[in-house]
């Protein structure tokens, strides 16, 4: 390991029969010296904990904020996109296994510091930084550390997860984040037990600390699996939760999957399918439903609640519409429109720009 992947962990407690506990996350794995967590990531040695991937990266890009997505967090706008390796949840359906499921710490070849990431946020004009392609709460301090930088310097800090964590370490880290979206992979105990390898529980609360107890922007993303997760009773239910538990102002992204990793005969989801669970959405009483991974523009559009007029359409992650007031309203209805918006939108479209961190170092 790097000297910078020496890192000191945080969220871990000694048990009385030697081993050592981590309390980042609900599988609270109890280690022997040597021993990593299921995250890979987090490992004791020493008689401490450690991140061994603190200041390491699977890579750097510039995206579309819809690319998170979060379509109503400055919309237009670039973001500086990273991850490191490793994951806490063990999804069968992983669409970014190959950074998630790595057990190779050759593979973080761009090494990068917190002030040298948002330094070339800043360089490149970007109106956030974001954690994602793996999920960053199993690289907590680094992320909040990044987000301390980022913020001295003016730019916002986006996390894209699972929101599987423990209460304290959930109370540090979104501190630090200013968005997220969560995946809310299903709505049944089963679903979770048996393809993620976790809880329900601890995601829903999740969602309802951010909604309720802090000021983080929150969008959701449901994967919709065929056969797995994506029946109208089910969708329906998980609609309604949302609803009466966060309100019906929460955006929700229906995303397709396609197979990969260890579901591969799962055929992939059909544009009618996403279409389906996006009117069950609407009738559900949620005003912003969307589509992804398919070209869809209505499903990509933002409508007025009220007036159901189109506020801001959308071609993939390109914004050809953007009638919002400066201050959210609808220009017809003045209707506001929940989400945190610029006078005009932003025209970074749908590129995608590979960055090196090392020449901001």
């Amino acid at each position: 390991m790097t000297e910078s992947a020496h890192y000191p962990a945080r969220y871990w407690h000694m048990l009385n029969d030697g081993r050592m506990q981590c309390d980042l996350c609900p599988r609270d794995c109890k280690l022997h010296e040597g021993q990593r967590g299921a995250c890979f990531v987090r490992l004791r040695e020493g008689g401490q904990m450690l991140l061994t991937t603190y200041g390491r990266s699977s890579g750097f890009c510039i995206d579309p904020i819809e690319k998170k997505p979060l379509n109503h967090f400055y919309p237009g706008s670039s973001v500086l996109s990273f991850g490191t390796a490793g994951c806490n949840l063990a999804c069968k359906f992983c669409q970014n296994w190959d950074i998630s499921k790595s057990r190779d710490m050759d593979r973080l070849m761009d090494q990068a510091s917190p002030q040298a990431i948002a330094i070339a946020a800043e360089h490149h004009q970007c109106r956030s930084v974001a954690f994602t392609y793996n999920d960053p709460v199993i690289f907590a301090e680094y992320a909040m550390d990044v987000a301390d930088a980022c913020h001295a310097r003016g730019i916002k800090t986006v996390a894209v997860t699972a929101g599987y964590i423990h209460d304290t370490p959930r109370r540090d880290f979104y501190a630090k984040i200013d968005a997220a979206n969560v995946d809310l992979k299903a709505f049944t105990k089963e679903f979770y037990y048996r393809l993620t390898g976790s809880q329900l529980k601890p995601v829903l609360d999740t969602l309802r600390y951010l909604r309720h107890e802090t000021d983080v922007w929150l969008e959701i993303t449901t994967l919709l699996i065929p056969g797995q997760n994506d029946s109208d009773e089910e969708l329906g239910a998980m609609c309604k939760w949302i609803r009466k538990e966060l309100g019906t102002d929460v955006p929700l992204h229906f995303s397709a999957f396609h197979p990969d990793y260890k579901m591969p005969d799962i055929p992939p989801t059909l544009p009618s399918t996403l279409m389906r669970a996006r009117e069950i959405g609407i009738q559900s009483g949620l005003e912003y439903v969307y589509t992804g991974n398919v070209h869809n523009q209505q499903g990509d559009t933002t409508f007025c609640p009220h007036c159901k007029i189109p506020l801001i359409v959308r071609d993939w992650y390109q914004i050809k519409q953007y009638r919002l007031t400066g201050n959210g309203h609808c220009p017809d209805c003045h209707a506001t429109i929940t989400g945190h918006f610029d006078t005009a939108a932003g025209n970074f479209g749908r590129k995608r720009i590979p960055i090196v961190i090392g020449a901001y170092a």
